[in-house]
């Protein structure tokens, strides 16, 4: 498991008396700190510790690269300075071994800021080498499988992921600061809704029942509003037991969003706000490119409908009959209509199900030509069993796109519980017919409805995939610091 020559090594350090991983150590500058004060520093000696990434050895003298995570910064060791024995125990030393070092800083005569050492100690002995000699993992698989070797490699692979936290913190600080508080709901749930997904299933013994890894934190939050707090959100996992690819993730970051006495509207001026604000911080200016694609996001974000949309792509008008003549608010295109187009276009679903025949369709003709941020409104109340109707075929509902792909999903809520109990049923109808992700009858949440919900706004984001597209990372996986691997 372990390199022969670096144990060796530690064999010989610890034959002289020396502790490779020793429990209490001095603390240290920040390299980045030090680098910044370089100029203006009023000590003539500073203590750092970091990782050794190169080692150059000449004679009597001894230069070395170490990295703290926060910067990297040339070390310079002199024979005559560390004396004989210290300087000879250099040749323990290994790339990848943590050390700490405290020295005088200097600028070399090519003008790179250095460090003089005067002393140093091991930290911890690595005990396998970097791979590549350091300079990186190729091997995509390999990065996301040892994300730790990719991290120490590749310094872009850390740039997204420090990125990734300074959004999440972002996203915080704005919703705070408009009076939103921050709650944590269930895991582990009795009953699984809020989207349409496959669950995992776990067992508790004290209990002695199945329960499930929540697929969506919605149900609970709404009940917060009914307990009287209007304006809540939840930045957490989610978990849905679905394929891996490059947008996709079993367990997945989900930011959700309830405001009492709210609509869809506000979710969408909400949006602009919180985009516009999030790409500023990061990119300075309200300018986002990602891939090939560059866009400037300016409020308001372009709105369309839904079934406008679905006729320019297919031909097909879901507000009419499947024969095609206009009804104006009556029957929706039939089932029989929309699997020919899916069977004619190659389109791929497992069962004729009206709403996700309709969900594939758009997902297939239509999501890849969103590539401005738009708000897509209005959807057939069939493929939405939580939000309240606009009329007798729609709800008012919408699911915001950028780049191709959908960030968010937002509805003006249904707090009408005899609405919502008919709602459940017509899901419990298509899982009659075999549909497994459908909303499950959860009459605790039927009961708490009954109690008064105030009108309401929600929306949920994918807060990975609104990463990527701000960290400008083509694979989920990039961002995700231990993603799921087959």
């Amino acid at each position: 498991m372990f390199a022969d020559q670096r144990k060796d090594k530690l064999r010989k350090i610890e034959e002289a008396g020396i502790n490779p991983y020793p429990a209490r150590v001095t603390p240290g500058r920040e390299i980045k700190q030090v680098l910044d004060e370089f100029e203006s520093r009023k000590e003539s000696s500073v203590e750092i510790a970091g990782r050794i990434m190169s080692v150059r050895k000449h004679g009597k003298s001894c230069f070395m690269d170490i990295n703290d995570g926060t910067a990297k910064i040339q070390l310079y060791f002199k024979y005559n300075i560390l004396g004989k024995e210290n300087y000879e125990h250099l040749d323990w030393l290994d790339i990848g071994d943590i050390i700490g070092v405290s020295g005088e800083p200097f600028v070399t005569r090519k003008g790179e800021r250095s460090l003089n050492v005067s002393s140093y100690q091991l930290l911890s002995k690595s005990l396998l080498p970097l791979p590549e000699k350091w300079h990186g993992l190729k091997d995509p698989d390999l990065r996301y499988r040892k994300r730790y070797l990719d991290l120490i490699a590749n310094p872009e692979s850390k740039r997204k992921l420090r990125q990734r936290s300074q959004i999440m913190q972002l996203i915080r600080a704005f919703l705070d600061n408009q009076g939103f508080q921050e709650f944590e709901t269930p895991i582990l749930q009795n009953l699984y809704g809020g989207a349409f997904a496959k669950p995992f299933t776990t067992y508790m013994d004290a209990l002695d029942k199945q329960l499930y890894l929540r697929i969506a934190t919605e149900l609970y939050l709404k009940r917060l509003l009914i307990g009287g707090f209007p304006k809540v959100y939840e930045l957490g996992k989610d978990f849905r037991n679905e394929g891996l690819d490059r947008m996709h993730n079993p367990e997945f970051t989900a930011l959700e969003i309830y405001q009492a006495y709210s609509d869809y509207y506000q979710m969408m001026k909400l949006t602009e706000e919180l985009l516009i604000h999030l790409v500023k911080e990061i990119k300075g200016e309200p300018r986002l490119k990602y891939q090939e694609n560059e866009i400037e996001l300016k409020a308001p974000f372009e709105r369309v409908q839904f079934a406008q949309k679905f006729k320019e792509a297919t031909g097909i008008d879901l507000r009419t009959t499947g024969s095609g003549t206009s009804t104006g608010s009556g029957t929706p295109a039939s089932e029989d209509e929309l699997y020919s187009f899916c069977q004619q276009h190659s389109i791929k679903i497992t069962r004729k199900s009206l709403p996700k025949m309709v969900e594939k369709i758009f997902d297939e003709m239509v999501v890849s030509e969103l590539i401005n941020p738009t708000f897509v409104m209005d959807y057939p109340v069939y493929m939405s069993p939580l939000a309240k109707k606009k009329d007798d075929l729609l709800v008012e509902r919408f699911e915001f796109y950028m780049f191709g792909m959908e960030v968010a999903n937002a509805f003006t809520e249904l707090n009408d519980p005899r609405e919502q109990k008919a709602r459940f049923e017509y899901q419990m109808k298509l899982k009659a017919e075999g549909e497994e992700e459908v909303q499950e009858m959860d009459t605790d949440f039927l009961e708490a409805l009954a109690y008064g919900m105030p009108p309401a706004g929600g929306i949920g984001f994918g807060v990975d995939r609104l990463i990527m597209i701000l960290t400008d990372a083509y694979s989920i996986r990039e961002i995700i610091p231990f993603p799921t691997l087959k």
